[in-house]
C-alpha cells in the first residue's frame, strides 16, 4: 500500500507539469495574436483528433470567429502553411552535406505545382531539438496569390516551449525611398526610344561623360512614366478595341478601313505583349530567362520575391531590433565607410618589406592609356543585361548607343 501512494504521488507532478506545458503553450498563442494583432491564425499537428469551437474561443479569447478545422493539411486560397519535414537546400538543415532524394522529390513537387517559398527574412532555421537545427516550416504560396499580395512578408517569432518557431506573414507595404535608376532593355523595343536618347545626349554639350550619364536619367525617367507606366492597362485598352471591330462584324458591319484598324490593334498589342515579357525577364533576374518559353506572369512573380528577399525589414543596431528605413540605411552606410577605412589604413601600416613591389615596364604598363579597340572589347566582354556600377546602364544600352557614347 506505501508503494501504491508513493507511486501515486510521483505521478502527481508530472500530470501538473504536462497542464502546466499546455497551458504555457496556450498562453504563447494568445501573446502573438495581441502583439502581431493577427487577422488569422493557423495551428499545425496539434495532437487532437478534433477541434471544438470552445477550443478555438479559449485560443482567440474570443467565441465570434470563423473558423475551420482541416485535417492533415492546412491550405486556404492559394496558401500553403505547414510543417513539411523536408528541406529544399543544404543550409537549410544544420551539418548535412547533400541533399537526400526525397528532398529532391519536395523540390520537384513544388516546381510541378507552380509553387512559390516565401523568404524567411530573420532566421535560418525553425525546428530544434538538441543539437539538430532544420527549416522545415515554411509557407508556399500560388502565383494567384503573390499577385494579389505582392508586398506580403515572411518572418519567424520566438518559439517558446515548442519545437518548432511560429512563422508571422505581413503584408505591409514598407517605403524603402525613390527606386534607383536602371536602364531597361524594353525601353529599345519603343521605335523612337534611339532618336529620343540621341536628341537628348546631343543637347548636354560638352560635359564630362559621367555627369551626362547622370543628367540622362531626368529625361529618360519622364519618358518611361509617359510611355511604358502601367503597361497591363494598355493591352487591356487594345484588347477591349479589338473586341468592339469584332462585335460589329458579327453583326454585319464590315469594310476595308475597319480591317485595318483591327490589324494594326492586334500588331500594337502584340507589341506591348513582347515588351512585358522584356521587362519581367529582366526584373526577374533569372540566369536561364534565355532559354524558357514565354511566361511573363511566372517572371513578373520572380522579381518580386527577389524584390522582397533582398529588402532589409529590420536590423539590430547596438543590440536593438530597428525597423526604420532611415536609420537602417545610415547605419549601413556608416559601416562601409568605416570598414574601407580601416582596410586602408591597415594597408598604409604594412612594413614596406612586406609588399612586393612592381618595376618600371609594369608601372608603365599600369599607366598606359587603353586603346579605344581595348575599351570597346572590355565592354563587348560583358554580359548586356547587367549594371557594372551603380548609375544604372547597362552594358545593353552602351552597347546599343556606342556611336553616340562611345
Amino acid at each position: 500500500m506505501a508503494k501504491q501512494k508513493e507511486k501515486a504521488r510521483r505521478s502527481r507532478p508530472k500530470q501538473h507539469n504536462k497542464r502546466l506545458g499546455g497551458y504555457g503553450k496556450l498562453s504563447m498563442v494568445k501573446e502573438l495574436k495581441k502583439k502581431y494583432r493577427l487577422n488569422m491564425l493557423g495551428l499545425i499537428e496539434t495532437n487532437r483528433e478534433v477541434v471544438t469551437k470552445f477550443d478555438v474561443a479559449r485560443l482567440w479569447g474570443c467565441a465570434m470567429v470563423g473558423w475551420e478545422f482541416v485535417e492533415s493539411v492546412g491550405a486556404s486560397g492559394g496558401l500553403l502553411l505547414m510543417n513539411f519535414n523536408e528541406i529544399l537546400r543544404l543550409e537549410e538543415r544544420k551539418g548535412v552535406v547533400r541533399l537526400p532524394a526525397s528532398a529532391e522529390d519536395f523540390k520537384v513537387c513544388v516546381q510541378v505545382l507552380q509553387l512559390v517559398e516565401l523568404p524567411l527574412t530573420d532566421r535560418k532555421f525553425t525546428w530544434f531539438q538538441g543539437r539538430s537545427c532544420r527549416r522545415i516550416d515554411r509557407i508556399l504560396v500560388s502565383l494567384e496569390w503573390l499577385e494579389e499580395f505582392p508586398d506580403t512578408r515572411l518572418k519567424g517569432g520566438s518559439r517558446g516551449l515548442s519545437d518548432h518557431c511560429p512563422l508571422i506573414l505581413e503584408d505591409s507595404k514598407l517605403y524603402a525611398g525613390p527606386r534607383p535608376f536602371r536602364s531597361l532593355d524594353s525601353w529599345f523595343a519603343h521605335e523612337g526610344f534611339l532618336k529620343l536618347v540621341k536628341d537628348e545626349w546631343r543637347n548636354l554639350g560638352d560635359d564630362t561623360f559621367t555627369n551626362k550619364l547622370k543628367a540622362l536619367t531626368v529625361p529618360l525617367r519622364r519618358w518611361h512614366k509617359d510611355k511604358f507606366e502601367d503597361m497591363d492597362s494598355r493591352i487591356k485598352k487594345f484588347k477591349e478595341e479589338i473586341k468592339k471591330i469584332d462585335d460589329m462584324v458579327s453583326v454585319g458591319s464590315y469594310d476595308g478601313t475597319m480591317e485595318a484598324r483591327r490589324k494594326a490593334l492586334v500588331t500594337y498589342c502584340a507589341k506591348w505583349y513582347v515588351i512585358k515579357e522584356i521587362h519581367w525577364k529582366q526584373m526577374s533576374r533569372s540566369q536561364h530567362a534565355r532559354d524558357m518559353d514565354k511566361n511573363t506572369r511566372y517572371f513578373h512573380n520572380l522579381a518580386s520575391a527577389r524584390r522582397r528577399n533582398n529588402s532589409i525589414v529590420s536590423l539590430v543596431i547596438n543590440g536593438r531590433l530597428v525597423r526604420n528605413q532611415d536609420r537602417i540605411k545610415t547605419v549601413i552606410t556608416c559601416f562601409y565607410k568605416e570598414l574601407y577605412r580601416q582596410e586602408y589604413a591597415l594597408l598604409i601600416g604594412i612594413r614596406e618589406g612586406l609588399v612586393k613591389k612592381i618595376d618600371d615596364e609594369e608601372t608603365s604598363l599600369l599607366e598606359e592609356m587603353p586603346s579605344a579597340e581595348k575599351v570597346r572589347e572590355a565592354v563587348w566582354d560583358c554580359e548586356s543585361s547587367k549594371a557594372p556600377g551603380c548609375d544604372g546602364y547597362n552594358m545593353n544600352f552602351i552597347k546599343k548607343y556606342w556611336g553616340e557614347l562611345g
